[in-house]
């Protein structure tokens, strides 16, 4: 193990508040622009999820079970970076949770195919 004193002077060097404030100031541009971009997927995504809700009559009091469906399927599909049977196994996990929650597996399964275009998984 090195010196305690020199490991904390490094953790005082390594954590200046003016580097960090520095650091942050100049990456606030790209973060607020890539934060933006996210922000408007996850928003058309909403929408297509509330247009499927809405055609099947569902009523506003489970918009919110419904949308978390969509947005937990926006995670695997779009920041997890998995695909094919695997996705389709893990949206059907997804699928049968929120069934087990009061949801309609019918409309579930049609969020899982309209607006995410992921097939139910093989047998």
């Amino acid at each position: 193990m090195t010196d305690p004193k020199k490991r904390a002077d490094r953790w005082k060097a390594k954590y200046n508040l003016k580097r960090v404030n520095e650091t942050l100031t100049d990456l606030r541009e790209d973060m607020a622009a890539r934060y933006e971009a996210a922000m408007n997927q996850v928003y058309a995504m909403e929408m297509k999820v509330k247009e499927v809700i809405n055609a099947a009559g569902v009523s506003t009091s489970l918009y919110v079970s419904y949308l978390n469906f969509g947005r937990q399927l926006y995670k695997l599909s779009r920041q997890q970076l998995i695909s094919g049977e695997t996705l389709a196994m893990a949206a059907q996990v997804l699928l049968d949770k929120w069934t087990a929650r009061g949801c309609d597996p019918a409309v579930l399964a049609r969020i899982r195919k309209d607006v995410f275009t992921i097939e139910a998984p093989k047998p």
